[in-house]
């Protein structure tokens, strides 16, 4: 039997999009630096950077209708299914294993069960995160409930998959009017959830019970169908410096402090609503329709979009690390944010040597492997 070339090539990218979400995932990392000196959510210092993820979810609606929708004639379901696989679980996998390589690093009052984990049970834990199954509260080995404790940003990939399942199931047969209704159905929820819910925010998703399933499934739907729905409608804005202006964009909705105050939190709910249901994908239909033009804009906004999921994945245990730090020697911030500068470095040179000497290798392997079809 001869191998005949891969059949679903990969298509070209929206290299400004690729550009913001490096962004996106340098903010998120700058926010969790300066979230280790908060006291609470209404005193955070980038206060809405976990807007982020949400930013995420409307471009991975956006790429996966790009990147799909009109292939379903020449693949199967099993067959997309292995392609975001591919994509994705590498560098879950690290992840995960440097969260269990630097889990007794991180022991601290923050993080209370630390110390009482045996090594077996974290092994078995980072096992379970290998695979993505989130975790019961029972299997808690850190004290925050996470449903990856390893690797908490693991969550937000946990429902990025039930929302590729979603949308190769049934999604992907909507017309452009029922995807309009479910997404204006999303829409309300979301604005239920934060105008008339009990917090005035989206913070949440990250553990296996109901209430915050709840917030993670309101995160989900609406921004990655509105994503899809977008990539269908085909409105795209096409203006001069799109990168810059996008960029400039997202670090306002993210700087913006929060809103209302612990008093009136539907005021902090409606700001959250807007930046999700309308900011975010006009953010996504300008650097979509935005063109590069200097090669140094391209080269930058390719590097930032190749680091931006390796960054994204795999900075969080140095940021137990950092909290453990700071928490045990009651560090100020002023002497702390030093530290946390070489901590957002030391993540940026982790992600790209993931990228270079793990990620694309192994991704390339598995594509010759599991995406190559067999002929004659």
């Amino acid at each position: 039997m001869s191998k005949t070339p891969a059949y679903l090539q990969t298509k070209s990218h929206y290299e400004i999009l690729d550009g913001l979400r490096g962004v996106a995932s340098i903010l998120v990392v700058v926010f969790h630096v300066f979230e280790t000196y908060s006291g609470d959510r209404f005193h955070q210092i980038i206060n809405h950077g976990y807007l982020a993820v949400d930013f995420f979810f409307v471009l991975s609606g956006f790429v996966v209708a790009y990147a799909y929708d009109d292939r379903w004639e020449k693949m199967t379901q099993w067959d997309f299914y292995k392609r975001r696989l591919i994509r994705l679980q590498p560098m879950v996998i690290m992840g995960s294993i440097i969260g269990a390589a630097l889990f007794y690093f991180q022991s601290c009052g923050e993080f209370p069960l630390i110390a009482t984990t045996p090594v077996w049970k974290m092994l078995l834990v980072m096992l379970v995160s290998c695979t993505l199954i989130p975790l019961p509260t029972s299997l808690d080995i850190r004290g925050w409930q996470e449903m990856h404790p390893l690797n908490g940003p693991g969550w937000s990939l946990f429902f990025e998959y039930i929302a590729n399942i979603l949308y190769a199931v049934v999604i992907r047969r909507f017309s452009k009017t029922l995807l309009t209704i479910f997404v204006i159905i999303f829409a309300l929820l979301l604005i239920n959830l934060l105008v008339l819910g009990p917090q005035g925010d989206v913070i949440g998703g990250w553990s296996l019970n109901a209430t915050q399933l709840n917030i993670g499934f309101t995160r989900l739907l609406y921004p990655f169908f509105a994503g899809i729905l977008l990539w269908r409608m085909g409105k795209l804005i096409h203006i001069k410096s799109a990168f810059a202006f996008c960029s400039l964009l997202i670090i306002i909705v993210l700087f913006i402090p929060r809103i209302g105050g612990p008093d009136h939190l539907w005021m902090n709910g409606l700001y959250e609503a807007l930046c999700i249901i309308i900011i975010f994908p006009l953010i996504v239909s300008i650097g979509a329709g935005g063109n590069l033009t200097g090669k140094y804009s391209i080269k930058i906004c390719r590097f930032l979009g190749a680091i931006s999921y390796p960054l994204y994945i795999t900075h969080y245990p140095l940021i137990y690390m950092h909290i453990a730090w700071v928490s045990n020697n009651k560090v100020p911030m002023q002497q702390g944010l030093w530290v946390g500068l070489l901590l957002l470095i030391v993540s940026v040179a982790i992600a790209y040597a993931s990228l270079k000497l793990y990620d694309e290798p192994v991704r390339e392997w598995l594509k010759k492997r599991f995406l190559v079809k067999k002929g004659a």
